[in-house]
């Protein structure tokens, strides 16, 4: 009986086979069976080298990350001084900045762990063990960036809770654009925006008195202005719900998403029903249509990016664009700081 698993795949792969077993035969004598058995033999023998080639071009990649990790907590480690963290400098140090055990202590790790670590061993290092070197070696947001990247190969956890400012420079940003602009965290908490978003989303002028009160989904579904704004409210609450639930599941944390639904889930039975469904959808870019007071129906073009700020936060920017066509110079018009008042704002 042959064996299936040969190398080859369909004819190619059944000619050569033949070749090969009849060459061994005509060959060296032998038995057919013996030929099948070295063939088999042959093809292990291969599998193996592909695999073991696999393995060391694989370990190659993680030992030199694992390397690039050890020189960058070295030089921020000898970058510390004594009297920066409080130890006495002494006169007899041979090696500048903090010594292993010195680091080792302030961290509350291991010594042996950590200078594993600093010699580019493949050693687990968990969440919380990065966050106390942070901590330890005084590194800015930037260089926590770094350190999670290299030790994980993966952005370093951010928290979902809302930051209270944004730079000035995305502020400046938000204020250039003509037409509405919002920043948002990944968990839709509205935080900054520029003068044209308050003609949309008139609440955004009041104080808010919770978290809640500024996320863009709770707003969705809990403000009855923002309803009555929207004529395709139906599809636009469904599609919200799925991108929230994607957005979710690509959190390093997703309890405040959690925290959140189960919010919603308590005080809108529409929102229950649509997070029952699952629904998942990307929600970078899509068409919104407001109906303004003395205005009628506006369509936008709505993109939404990725912002890091300085200090490594991950936030989102939407800019909101009139969609071409017969209303456009109408919606251009609606947003120039020369033009008459349009809407009651309030």
């Amino acid at each position: 009986m042959q064996p299936k698993g040969t190398a080859g795949g369909g004819r190619a792969g059944s000619s050569s086979r033949r070749e090969w077993i009849h060459g061994r035969l005509r060959g060296e004598g032998t038995s057919r069976a013996s030929a099948w058995d070295a063939w088999n033999t042959r093809c292990r023998c291969l599998t193996r080298t592909v695999r073991l080639t696999f393995r060391r071009v694989t370990d190659t990649s993680r030992s030199s990350g694992r390397v690039e990790l050890a020189h960058f907590l070295r030089s921020r480690r000898e970058r510390l001084l004594p009297e920066d963290v409080g130890l006495p400098s002494g006169s007899r140090r041979r090696t500048p900045g903090l010594r292993r055990e010195e680091l080792a202590r302030l961290a509350d790790v291991g010594v042996s762990w950590y200078t594993w670590l600093e010699q580019g061993r493949d050693i687990h290092v968990s969440e919380p063990l990065l966050e106390r070197l942070v901590v330890a070696l005084r590194l800015t947001p930037t260089e926590r960036l770094h350190l999670f990247a290299l030790a994980h190969g993966r952005p370093a956890p951010m928290p979902v809770r809302s930051p209270e400012s944004v730079s000035d420079a995305l502020q400046r940003l938000l204020d250039a654009h003509p037409f509405p602009a919002l920043v948002s965290t990944r968990r839709w908490d509205i935080v900054a925006w520029n003068a044209a978003a308050t003609v949309l989303y008139a609440d955004l002028e009041l104080p808010a008195s919770s978290l809640e009160e500024r996320n863009g989904l709770w707003a969705l579904f809990m403000n009855p202005e923002r309803r009555a704004r929207m004529p395709s409210w139906d599809e636009a609450v469904r599609r919200a719900v799925a991108g929230f639930r994607m957005d979710a599941a690509r959190a390093a944390d997703r309890s405040e998403f959690d925290a959140l639904a189960e919010k919603l889930q308590s005080a809108s039975p529409e929102f229950a029903r649509l997070w029952s469904e699952h629904d998942v959808v990307e929600t970078a870019s899509m068409v919104k249509v407001f109906l303004l007071p003395k205005w009628g129906p506006i369509a936008f073009e709505n993109v939404t990016l990725t912002y890091s700020e300085p200090d490594g936060r991950e936030l989102r920017v939407s800019f909101y664009s009139p969609r071409p066509g017969p209303n456009l110079e109408r919606t251009r018009k609606l947003f120039q700081p020369s033009s008459p008042p349009g809407p009651d704002r309030t």
